[in-house]
């Protein structure tokens, strides 16, 4: 690989700057996460609350995700060419339906903690994260394997109108479009409960999902409307999703596990000490031997006067 090579320029261009800050940006995000994933880790044995701890592998998914979600920014910085098609087709809608899959699966199990409920467990957690995520895995297989293996020239920037290709890339995405509705609105559903303590955890993800949100409906308007309006779709069309992964890559960051992975090691929530406080126990009273031998000295003396 050489910058001098025509699908590489981006990567080291001074008069395309875009490739040089988004892949900046990218690279400090990967670094970033896997710094994450490594405070993650050690926190582990600190983590005094079995539901926080059930909640760490869903998490470690999360950050793994969002790892790829940097990386495949790289993809787009790299002109479309028949190695990059594949890729940016299979794994963009693929890395975020597993994010966005713990997003929803972690909101569920605060919809039943705000409200003072047990939660499901960590392996029927990860069972419902692998389903919601195979089936995005299936439409991309399909896709990929199917239509692009057949019609590979549409993978060729020089021969192909990059712009036909754009719907389907949005069409490609659609189950994670109905993914960020639902997990949108189950964090809304998860904020209504009593408890405060994990009402905050909620409001992490709530954020998470506006912003993503926002993101979401920004680069596919520019890219199915914007650019070709201001017929610039064979320039800005590649930035603008690089745009945004890099933006949502930070915001996954910045919005839900930093502000997680400072709670995570806090001991008894809220919810927890209204309960102890509700109930208060009794004070016990301890009767030994020689409170006994006092009771019945005052009885025995008690008699005597009355005689």
């Amino acid at each position: 690989m050489s910058c001098y090579d025509d699908d590489y320029i981006f990567l080291c261009s001074a008069e395309d700057a875009w490739g040089i800050v988004l892949q900046t940006l990218a690279a400090a995000g990967a670094v970033f996460t896997i710094a994450a994933m490594t405070a993650l880790l050690i926190m582990v044995p600190h983590i005094c609350v079995n539901v926080k701890r059930a909640i760490v592998p869903i998490q470690f998914i999360f950050l793994l995700g969002t790892l790829g979600i940097f990386g495949l920014t790289f993809a787009f910085i790299i002109k479309l060419n028949r190695q990059t098609c594949p890729t940016r087709f299979f794994l963009f809608g693929v890395l975020f339906a597993i994010c966005f899959s713990c997003l929803l699966v972690h909101a569920s199990k605060l919809v039943t903690m705000a409200r003072g409920g047990l939660a499901m467990s960590w392996w029927m957690m990860l069972v419902t994260i692998t389903a919601l995520s195979l089936v995005q895995i299936v439409i991309a297989i399909m896709y990929v394997g199917i239509y692009l293996a057949r019609n590979i020239s549409e993978c060729d920037l020089n021969k192909v109108d990059n712009n036909a290709s754009n719907p389907d890339f949005v069409l490609l995405l659609i189950y994670v479009f109905v993914l960020m509705a639902i997990t949108f609105l189950v964090s809304i559903i998860s904020m209504c409960g009593s408890c405060k303590y994990w009402k905050r955890h909620s409001a992490h993800i709530f954020i998470t999902m506006f912003f993503s949100i926002g993101i979401w409906v920004t680069w596919i308007v520019m890219l199915l409307r914007g650019n070709a309006s201001l017929n610039k779709h064979m320039v800005w069309d590649d930035p603008v999703r690089a745009i945004g992964l890099v933006a949502n890559g930070w915001i996954f960051l910045i919005f839900y596990m930093i502000p997680e992975l400072c709670l995570m090691t806090k001991h008894q929530s809220d919810c927890d000490q209204g309960k102890n406080l509700s109930q208060p126990h009794p004070p016990r009273q301890i009767v030994g031997t020689d409170n006994q031998d006092f009771t019945q000295e005052d009885s025995i003396k008690g008699r005597f006067l009355g005689k």
